[in-house]
C-alpha cells in the first residue's frame, strides 16, 4: 500500500476522532448546563408552576398513575405532575418545552424532596429516577402533599431568583 494511501486514511481517522469528540463534548455541555440550578428565570416559568399548582387544585385531580401520555388525563380531568406541568407550559409558551427552567426546577425539588431516599438506595440500586417527574409522581409513598410540595419548592426558588434579577436590574424584570 502507498505511503500517501495509509497517510490520508490515518488523516480522516484522526479527523473522524476529533468530528466525535466535539460532537461528544457538545452533549456534554449541553447537559451540564440543563442540569444547573442557576439558570436564569422569567415570570413565564413563575406562571407555569403557579398553573400546574391550580391545575392539581386537589386530590380528585391528581392521577397518581403517569405513563407520560397525557390525552388520557385532559379527558378524565385527573392530571399527574408531568401532564399537568406540560399542559401549563403548553399554555403559556404556545408548545411543550421539555426541558425548560420551571419543568427543570421541578426536577431540581424532586431531588431534594428524595435525597435521602436516593442515598440510601443508590447503594443498593434500588431506587433511580430517570424520569424524575412521572418516576416521583408514581412513587408508592407519594402523596398529593408531596406533589404540591415539588411544586411549592420550585415556585418559591424561581420566585427569588426573579426578585433577586430585579433588585439587580428594576428596568430588565422580564
Amino acid at each position: 500500500m502507498s505511503p500517501v494511501i495509509v497517510m490520508k486514511g490515518r488523516r480522516l481517522v484522526l479527523l473522524s476522532a476529533i468530528v466525535v469528540a466535539i460532537i461528544i463534548g457538545g452533549s456534554i455541555i449541553q447537559q451540564l448546563r440543563l442540569e444547573s440550578r442557576e439558570q436564569p428565570v422569567t415570570e413565564a416559568d413563575l406562571r407555569i408552576l403557579q398553573r400546574a399548582d391550580v391545575l392539581l387544585k386537589d386530590p380528585a385531580s391528581w392521577n397518581h398513575y403517569d405513563d407520560r401520555l397525557c390525552d388520557d388525563d385532559e379527558a378524565t380531568g385527573k392530571r399527574s405532575l408531568f401532564c399537568a406541568l406540560k399542559k401549563a407550559d403548553t399554555e403559556e409558551l404556545g408548545s411543550y418545552e421539555h426541558r425548560n427552567i420551571a419543568l427543570q426546577e421541578v426536577r431540581f425539588a424532586i431531588e431534594d424532596a428524595t435525597r435521602d431516599r436516593q442515598m440510601i438506595f443508590d447503594a443498593l440500586r434500588h431506587f433511580r429516577l430517570p424520569h424524575r417527574l412521572m418516576d416521583f409522581n408514581n412513587l408508592p409513598e407519594t402523596r398529593f402533599e408531596d406533589i404540591h410540595n415539588v411544586l411549592r419548592a420550585a415556585e418559591t426558588r424561581v420566585a427569588a431568583r426573579l426578585n433577586a434579577a430585579r433588585a439587580r436590574d428594576p428596568v430588565d424584570s422580564r
